[in-house]
Formats: structure tokens, sequence, C-alpha cells
């Protein structure tokens, strides 16, 4: 290790390893992880699109365990329409290894010249006024203070970097899914199809089933804080297994939380930066954020080098990465914030009604745009208040 560094990450998923690869290119890059091992534990359905992961690099077949060509999306009555991954969203295309999708990334990053510390948990910044000017590391016992001209904080949901360096980052209830997953053999999966089921069996969420190899794939739920009941969303998952994989046989359990909220109302202090989870750049409907994690790191990434140019690490200089990805997916969460929080107004019944009525339509070949303008005109009642969005 060095004395001290340009950029210092914290934490290796996703949006961490690739802003350190980005930043490392030019700067001295420090990534840090509190795990001893680097994507494990999973805590993803794994899904991406195609599109959106080529967007950003170069699909390895190592990566993938499965390429599927849709969706399968169900109502409580189990009444399914089909759609095309295209329509499907930032979750369907490929099903990833992230265990090793996760350490690639990382081994990309120390290629670029990163250094690299596992087991190495933040437990402060180093600050000079208003300004971050490193981070306090506990390595193996040894507590160490690393002075860096900017942070990038990447350690997940209600990032604790960020709250150290005073933004709010904490989730109310109804802004969080509580997910548990078991990775699960002996299940009849359509292997070519990512499947998502509606209602109350995920109260304010969704269950999902992705294939990965024959008669194996991911089988969870995510359930809205706020609707836990006294309840485990675990409990919701095996009840939701018993119904629907009754003969599967549990191989790898993992639970974790999704933020389903606006975006931080800041992702910027001088002398740091917010990416993915940490920033809640997750897809609020799906609570999926691969994609924007990687084009939220390599934005960062991009702001530090040229701060580090300029050796002006000022608020201003910095403000550039969260212009960047508002002008870019910003909007996008926005407008996917409100459509959370209508749908998960909506009663089974309603859910029904919704599925029901496009049954029949070649969706293959309509946007996302032109799908939900159908869905609107065919219940005009029921979805006045989204009529504005689209």
């Amino acid at each position: 290790m060095k004395d001290s560094y340009d950029v210092i990450v914290v934490g290796a998923g996703p949006a961490g390893s690739f802003a350190a690869a980005t930043a490392a290119a030019e700067c001295d890059a420090l990534l840090i992880e509190k795990r001893q091992e680097i994507g494990d534990p999973v805590r993803c359905a794994e899904g991406i699109s195609k599109l959106g992961l080529s967007k950003f690099l170069q699909p390895q077949t190592k990566w993938i365990a499965n390429e599927v060509a849709g969706a399968r999306i169900f109502a409580p009555d189990g009444t399914k329409i089909e759609v095309s991954g295209e329509l499907a969203g930032g979750e369907v295309g490929y099903v990833l290894e992230r265990k090793i999708f996760d350490r690639d990334l990382a081994k990309n990053a120390a290629r670029a010249g990163a250094d690299l510390l596992v087991r190495a948990r933040a437990t402060g910044l180093i600050t000079d006024h208003d300004t971050i000017k490193g981070v306090k590391v506990q390595h193996l016992g040894e507590a160490l203070e690393i002075p860096a001209s900017v942070v990038i904080a990447a350690d997940g949901v209600e990032s604790q970097v960020g709250r150290w360096a005073g933004i709010n980052t904490t989730l109310k209830p109804k802004d969080i899914e509580s997910c548990a997953q078991y990775y699960m053999t002996n299940v009849d999966l359509l292997e070519d199809s990512c499947d998502f089921y509606l209602g109350s069996e995920a109260p304010g969420g969704y269950g999902w089933a992705f294939p990965k190899e024959h008669k194996a794939g991911n089988i969870g739920l995510g359930v809205l804080g706020s609707r836990l009941d006294g309840r485990r969303s675990i409990d919701y998952l095996d009840a939701f297994v018993e119904r629907h994989f009754p003969s599967g046989q549990r191989i790898e359990l993992n639970v974790g939380g999704a933020p389903v909220s606006n975006a931080v109302s800041t992702t910027v202090k001088p002398g740091l930066m917010l990416v993915g989870d940490a920033a809640h750049h997750t897809d609020p409907i799906t609570g999926g954020g691969i994609i924007n994690a990687l084009e939220g790191g390599k934005l960062a990434g991009e702001v530090a080098k040229e701060a580090v140019r300029l050796q002006d690490f000022s608020l201003q200089v910095l403000q550039r990465y969260e212009s960047a990805w508002r002008a870019s997916f910003g909007k996008t969460l926005d407008r996917n914030y409100r459509i959370k929080e209508f749908f998960v107004k909506l009663s089974d019944e309603d859910l029904n009604k919704l599925v029901h009525s496009l049954e029949g339509l070649t969706i293959e070949e309509m946007s996302v745009s032109g799908l939900m303008r159908r869905v609107i005109s065919r219940n005009p009642r029921l979805l006045m208040g989204l009529r504005h969005l689209f």
C-alpha cells in the first residue's frame, strides 16, 4: 500500500470496482472491501439486460449462467403474459454468475492499476472542516488512516460513508424491499424465460424465478418493509416456494435489502461521491441496479480523474458527477418511483384486471411507453394517476 492515494473506493461491488478501474487508468487508486471474498454472498437475482451489459463490458462466457429471451408475468390468479427481453426491463437477458462477475470486475480494477484490500472495513472519514480527506480503516485488527483526495462510497444500502459525511442515506420502510432468495434444484422452470409473480404473496414487491441451469435457478421474492406485518421475508419465501415449487430442493439462501426509493438528495460532498446502492440508484420498480451501478461507477471515476488533473476536489467540480447521472438515468428513476408508489397500492383484484387487459396483445411489437399507454387506455379509472407519466 501507498501512504496516500488520489482516490479511495469503499466497496467492491459492481459500482465500486468499475469506479476504481476507471479512476486507476490515470490516478493512484485504492479499492477496499469489508468482506474477505468479493462477490460472496450473492444478494441479487442475477438478471441483467444484454444491451445494458454490452454498453459497458464485453460479456464473458464465464459470467453467464443462462441466456433468456424474455419474461413471463403472472397475475395473482395465475394468468400470465409473455414479453420480450427488450420490454422486460434491465433484469432480463442474461442470468449471471455474480460471484464470478464481481470478482472479475475487481480483477479489472487491479489490472488497471488499483490497489485492492479485502477484509478492510471503513470505520470513519478523515475530514478537514467540511472536506473529506481520506478513510479510516480497520484491516486485520490494525487501525489505519489512509489519506485521499477523493473518496467514492460504494458501500451499499444505507451507506455509512455517506452518513459520516452528513448525507441522509436512511430508508423508510416503504422504500426498501426485504428480500430472500434460495438457489434451488429440482424445480421446473422455463429455461429461456425469467418469471415474475405479482400479488399479495409478496406484498408491495414481487416473486421471481430465474433459471440458471437445467431444473435449477434462483427463486426469491421481495416484500416492502412497510408490508412485512410481523413476518420475515424468508417466511413469505417459504410459502411462495411451497405453492409454486413444492418439489424443489434448497441449496443456498441469501437475504438482504434493496432500495426502491428516490435517489439520495445529494450524491456529492467536497472530496466525496456516492455510487450504486449507496446513492439509491436501483430501479424503484424492480429493485435491480447493476446497469446503473456500472454507469454511475464509470461517471464517478471519470469525474475523479478530472478532479485530480485539476487538483480541485471542491463541490463545484464533483457536482459534475451528479449532473451527469441525473441527465443519464435520473429522470427514469424519478418516473419509476412514482409508478412504484402507485402500483404498491393495487389489490390482487386490480392486478388481475391489468394482466387480463393485456391478453391477446402482440406485446413484443410495442415499446414500454406504448405498452403502458395501452394498459392505461384499457383501465382508465384504475390507472388515471399514471396517465401524465406516459
